[in-house]
């Protein structure tokens, strides 16, 4: 990959659009895609979510492309680099865009696209809740106090 090739990401918790983490806010600046969804099961970890895949299920989160630097300060955030903590596993995997939301002409809407996405790591989620609908944010807004 050189330096100046955009990669395609999926985020699905806390990097999404308005949340803690918001991926907007990091540099050098994403391109927004659209919204996506992978199959999987998301839990509750407390104050953020993790995806298993190949779950039944879906997950619902954003697709954006993203430079070089801003994938390693990404890899930074999630602890698979410099240093591995092993929560989560860097993985890429095809995920589908929403046809309904998506930019008009900024991909093909109705089709996927291969991400890198983080997935927890399956025995992190041992006795944490699974959240019904697979939409962090939905789930949030929803249970906020």
């Amino acid at each position: 990959m050189s330096p100046s090739t955009p990669r395609y990401v999926f985020v699905y918790g806390t990097l999404r659009k308005g949340e803690e983490r918001d991926i907007n806010r990091l540099r050098p600046a994403p391109r927004w895609i659209g919204p996506a969804c992978v199959t999987g099961v998301m839990h509750h970890l407390g104050s953020y979510p993790g995806l298993v895949l190949g779950a039944q299920g879906t997950v619902h989160g954003e697709v954006y492309a993203v430079e070089a630097e801003l994938e390693r300060v990404l890899d930074e955030i999630e602890e698979v680099w410099p240093q591995q903590t092993g929560e989560y596993a860097k993985r890429e995997v095809a995920v589908r865009l929403d046809a309904s939301d998506a930019l008009p002409g900024a991909i093909d809407a109705a089709r996927e696209l291969v991400c890198v996405l983080y997935e927890i790591a399956p025995e992190r989620t041992q006795g944490k809740p699974i959240i019904a609908g697979g939409d962090w944010v939905a789930h949030r807004m929803s249970h906020k106090t």
